[in-house]
């Protein structure tokens, strides 16, 4: 029996490390894709970066889960996403982190209606 399930918005963050020669071009090649505009949360993840420098990177991640598993199960999950996906585009990186938002959770502040 499974507890009640929340939705977390996942940002994984982390730096490109040995890159070879042919991922270096094809993240350069593909920067354009992976801009602001790309910046999505989806359950497979959408990866965006600065091509200069070709340092760090930032994947977005949807995870539902357990509420009970909390905020730092969502953020293991998302970063085994991350790594499965980077390692399958042969592209080297280090120090994943994730920054967990939890959406159930969130406190939305609505503005007042304005009087007339």
């Amino acid at each position: 029996m499974s507890g009640e399930q929340h939705t977390y918005r996942v940002i994984v963050r982390g730096t490109w490390d040995g890159l070879t020669d042919r991922a270096r071009e094809r993240l350069l090649a593909e920067a354009a894709e992976h801009g602001l505009t790309s910046m999505r949360f989806t359950e497979e993840g959408t990866l965006s970066y600065e091509p200069t420098p070709l340092k760090h990177f930032s994947m977005r991640f949807v995870v539902v889960s357990d509420a009970a598993d909390g905020e730092e199960m969502a953020g293991a999950i998302a970063e085994d996403r991350a790594e499965t996906v980077l390692r399958g585009l042969g592209y080297g990186f280090t120090g994943l982190k994730s920054t967990v938002t939890d959406l159930d959770t969130m406190k939305i502040n609505f503005k007042p209606a304005s009087r007339r």
